[in-house]
């Protein structure tokens, strides 16, 4: 950028701002040694405020929240009385001003769009918010257009569509309010987690709008600043080194200094997509006044333009009442349906979004009420608003005389020292007065003493930092060091004591009036209850539908508004609403005061709460994402909350064709489950299940025949999912035959299955016993085989596991899965059993904790109630040929159908001892001949011997024994 930017036809270095521009060049010139840059710079800030004050239609630079602004908007709106105020707000955001009158600043206007569309967006909704707080230039501007009679009030900045449409060129530019300031104002504090949890409860993650956004955005230079300035932080410097010291200028002044830093800040910004966005700005807001100035005909003499000091020095050619537009054309807005309304807000939840220092906007109101009392300046305020400065805005102003645009206001001002005003020193005082007894009602040990060393802590802080007087942040800093030393004994730090006493983190409401529709109709159906959004505490309610049955409607709302909102606004705290169970006492905290924002953003969705939630089932059923899980848990809300069988056949039907294009079985443990509530509710009821649930049944009884055998073999599949399966077809099969489904389809695919983990193993075993195709007896004999093989007993309670899972689809086995356990116990020896049980014990807690108190109670009804019965107790399997296989041991008794190995064993007992005593076994035979030859098996080393020889001479035998002692 140059100086040679000219306006309606005049040279921007010409009088009367020629001798001081002259005067910069030449001691800058003098400073470097030589022309440069730092001439051009310093010599181009004089030409941005020759320009502005030029130009017909007065521009006032103003920063966001700032009291100084808001001091000189007020001051010049009183002096001037303009006809019409050009403000810069997003254009569509204007109709929301009028509403301001019934809120409790801070709020926010906010666009909210649900489903934007042609709009980039990392995840919807989008909202853009736009605070306003009492000590800002803008609401100065507001109250004066609307409460004034034949004020027009014109918004010209971007629409919200248009934000995101720009923005997008960029993409660090949507956050360029947010995440880039915040990176450069390290306060050095633990608090950017409270302070963005703030945020998030109130702005959430809104796109913010300013107006004067007025920040170096040269790392370097806003470096430079804070480390000559001896400050933090970015809000600091501008609080002590053009906040506090433009609060006492004339208007002029003020608007040369502001113009002067905001064109600094400009010539210094990096050229990039951001730099443009703003100069597309600045091109709309300007067309946007021509337009204005052609269609009503207004004298530009008579109009005002609040924007951001950074805007006022704006080079595009298309700036100015008189300039053109230069072939800039405004795209099109999108499809987007965007909804308006105010929102509360908060001064943390400013300071976090817009990358504030902690407590900036306190201290802002504060400086905003000292300068309104002690200066007799009369603010604008909306009738019905209360605040700190109703009673300032009822004393008459002081006039304040007339100046024309003289150059000599801005060298006085930038060459003359601070003045120290003499109320600072008693101001001070009670500030240390207040903190210490502020301090000592939060638990901190402070006396006079600390009063004392906290004033004179201050003094000498702002003395190190080069400062005329101490600041709010020099008090801040003294009152820390003094009072707060090591601990903290409560849940407030010293610092956040000092934002309180200075005005606190004022947090705003929205007005009965000013709410949408719905947010309007639930304060009217929980008035019954006591319910009272104006209140900003979490209100305790008693409902009793036994002794208040009228108050039925309003406890249903309140269900409805806990399934909608979020869970800490609506939160019960006793009852229950659900299928089969409807508490008649209930007990709930309901806070919907304190986080209007949520309700009044479910106002943009429609008009009833029915009909909110009636949107957001439908749209979760139809999600691309979901699930045959999620679409039954929507099928619950609908029949719990609305009592709308036409949408519960509709999101039931939906559930069928998610169910069938499934392609795995992850979700199938929650389909039973709530498949299972549904079945159980529609039979409780007595009207027999709907058509869409024996679709439904249908529909799994095949799907999961189909997946059976894949869920058995993949190893992604869990044995979880597997006995859900199961379950879901064992326990609907009766149904599913009864509609037509063909059990042979079952039986195939339990055939077609072959698992190789453990637990599945157990799992299809469970199920071939459930279709017939296994035994109980060879199922046991199974298990023994397990038990005897020493390569598989590590393993052995993986099995377990799966058998404690198999008594979901088959629950008859719960007698079986007691006996394997406690053949278990009874057969391993210690020094297997000892090491193997904390495996045991974890596996059936991780996997089957389900099923434990089912595997429990069978136990109960198993083993005897008392210990001295124990020792004659029979268990009920004993007989049944399990007994007599165990390690080392035949599978059954020789002669009891063992087969032909057994057989020829039987006949060759001593061969088979002497084997028993070279492997080192040790049992007796019985049955008909036990002992007969046992002798043969003990003789030592010729017995060895001959059973060497034996093997030798019979290969045959030794394959019949080796099949005996194991499977391989």
């Amino acid at each position: 950028m140059s100086g040679a930017t000219t306006t309606g036809g005049a040279p921007a270095g010409a009088a009367p701002f020629a001798p001081l521009r002259e005067h910069l060049r030449e001691a800058a010139e003098e400073f470097a040694g030589a022309p440069g840059a730092a001439a051009d710079i310093l010599a181009g800030m004089v030409d941005d405020v020759d320009r502005a004050l030029r130009e017909p239609v007065e521009v006032v630079p103003v920063a966001h929240h700032s009291p100084a602004s808001a001091l000189a908007m007020a001051r010049r709106l009183r002096e001037k009385r303009p006809r019409v105020v050009f403000v810069e707000l997003c254009e569509d955001l204007a109709p929301l001003l009028s509403e301001l009158h019934n809120c409790r600043l801070p709020v926010a206007l906010q666009a909210f769009a649900s489903r934007p569309e042609d709009l980039p967006s990392r995840g919807d909704p989008l909202s853009v918010v736009a605070p306003v707080t009492e000590a800002s230039a803008e609401y100065q501007a507001i109250a004066y257009a609307l409460q004034t009679p034949g004020v027009e009030l014109v918004a010209v900045d971007r629409p919200v569509d248009l934000v995101f449409q720009w923005d997008a060129r960029a993409e660090a530019a949507a956050r360029a309010a947010g995440a880039g300031a915040r990176d450069g104002d390290g306060n050095g504090d633990d608090d950017a987690a409270e302070r963005a949890e703030e945020a998030a409860g109130l702005h959430g993650g809104a796109v913010g709008v300013e107006i004067g956004d007025l920040r170096p955005r040269f790392a370097d230079l806003e470096r430079h600043l804070l480390h000559r300035g001896r400050v933090r932080h970015w809000s600091e410097w501008w609080d002590q080194y053009v906040e506090q010291p433009l609060a006492r200028a004339d208007h002029d002044t003020y608007r040369q200094v502001m113009v002067a830093v905001g064109g600094l800040f400009r010539r210094l910004s990096p050229h990039g997509p951001r730099l443009a966005v703003d100069e597309d700005r600045e091109r709309h807001m300007w067309r946007r006044i021509r337009e204005h100035l052609a269609s009503s005909g207004a004298d530009p003499s008579e109009c005002v333009f609040v924007c951001g000091a950074f805007h006022a020095a704006s080079p595009v050619e298309q700036a100015g009442s008189a300039a053109g537009d230069g072939g800039f054309a405004i795209p099109p807005p999108t499809p987007t349906q965007w909804l308006y309304g105010l929102i509360p807000s908060s001064n943390s939840a400013i300071e976090a979004q817009f990358g504030l220092a902690q407590g900036a906007v306190s201290v802002a109101a504060a400086t905003w009420s000292k300068h309104v009392s002690a200066r007799a300046v009369r603010p604008f305020r909306l009738k019905g608003q209360k605040g700190r400065a109703a009673a300032a805005a009822k004393r008459p102003a002081v006039p304040v005389p007339a100046a024309g645009p003289d150059p000599a206001r801005l060298s006085g001002y930038l060459s003359a020292p601070p003045a120290l005003d003499p109320l600072d020193e008693a101001e001070l005082r009670t500030w240390c007065v207040d903190i210490v007894r502020l301090a000592r009602r939060n638990g901190y040990a402070a006396s006079t003493a600390d009063a004392i060393a906290v004033y004179e802590t201050a003094v000498l802080l702002a003395g190190l930092r080069d400062r005329a007087r101490p600041t709010p942040y020099d008090f801040q800093d003294a009152a820390v060091t003094c009072i707060e030393k090591d601990t903290v004994p409560g849940r407030r730090d010293v610092r956040r004591l000092c934002e309180i006493l200075l005005g606190g983190d004022r947090v705003g409401s929205v007005g009965y009036d000013s709410m949408p529709p719905l947010a309007r109709d639930v304060a009217d159906r929980l008035e019954p209850l006591g319910v009272d959004l104006g209140k900003r505490t979490v209100q305790r309610i008693l409902v009793d539908l036994r002794a208040d049955p009228e108050l039925e409607p309003a406890s249903r709302l309140l269900w409805r508004l806990r399934r909608v909102l979020p869970d800490q606004v609506v939160r019960p705290i006793a009852g229950a609403c659900a299928l089969g169970d409807r508490s008649v006492q209930e007990s709930w905290d309901v806070s919907l005061g304190r986080d209007q924002r949520s309700l009044i953003e479910l106002g943009y969705e429609g008009v009833t709460v029915e009909q909110v939630l009636e949107q957001r089932l439908r749209r979760a059923a139809w999600d691309p994402r979901a699930t045959a899980a999620s679409v039954l848990e929507a099928v619950e809300d609908a029949i719990v909350l609305l009592d709308s069988p036409v949408l519960v056949a509709e999101l039931g039907r939906r559930a069928v064709e998610v169910l069938a294009a499934e392609r795995s079985a992850d979700g199938a443990p929650e389909v039973l489950r709530r498949f299972r509530a549904l079945v159980a509710h529609f039979r409780g009821t007595g009207t027999g299940l709907p058509a869409w649930c024996e679709a439904f049944v249908t529909a799994g009884y095949a799907h999961y025949c189909t997946l059976l055998p894949r869920a058995f073999a993949e190893e992604e599949a869990g044995a979880a999912q597997v006995a859900a399966m199961l379950s879901f077809l064992f326990s609907l099969e009766s149904t599913a035959l009864a509609l037509g489904c063909d059990r042979d389809q079952l039986e195939l695919a339990v055939a077609q299955s072959h698992p190789e983990e453990p637990a599945k193993v157990a799992l299809l075993w469970a199920a071939q016993n459930r279709v017939g195709a296994l035994s109980r007896d060879r199922l046991r004999r199974r298990c023994a085989e397990l038990l005897s093989n020493p390569l598989v007993v590590p393993s052995y309670p993986r099995y377990l596991s799966g058998f404690a899972q198999a008594l979901g689809p088959v629950p008859e086995l719960a007698p079986f899965v007691v006996e394997a356990v406690s053949e278990a116990f009874a057969r391993l020896p210690d020094r297997v059993l000892l090491p193997w049980l904390p495996g045991l014990v974890e596996t059936l807690r991780k996997d089957a904790a389900a099923m434990m108190p089912t595997l429990v109670r069978e136990a109960g009804r198993t083993f005897p109630g008392r210990l001295e019965a124990l020792d004659a107790w029979t268990p009920p399997w004993a007989g049944t040929g399990a007994e007599a296989v165990g390690p080392g041991a035949a599978p059954s008794a020789p002669g009891g159908g063992g087969g032909p190995a057994a057989e020829l064993l039987d006949r060759h007992r001593a061969p088979c001892s002497a084997v028993a005593a070279l492997l080192g076994a040790e049992g007796a035979w019985t049955g008909p001949g036990a002992g007969a030859g046992a002798g043969a098996g003990a003789s030592g080393s010729p017995a060895a011997r001959e059973a060497a020889a034996l093997l030798e001479a019979r290969p045959g035998a030794s394959e019949a024994v080796a099949a005996l002692l194991g499977p391989d």
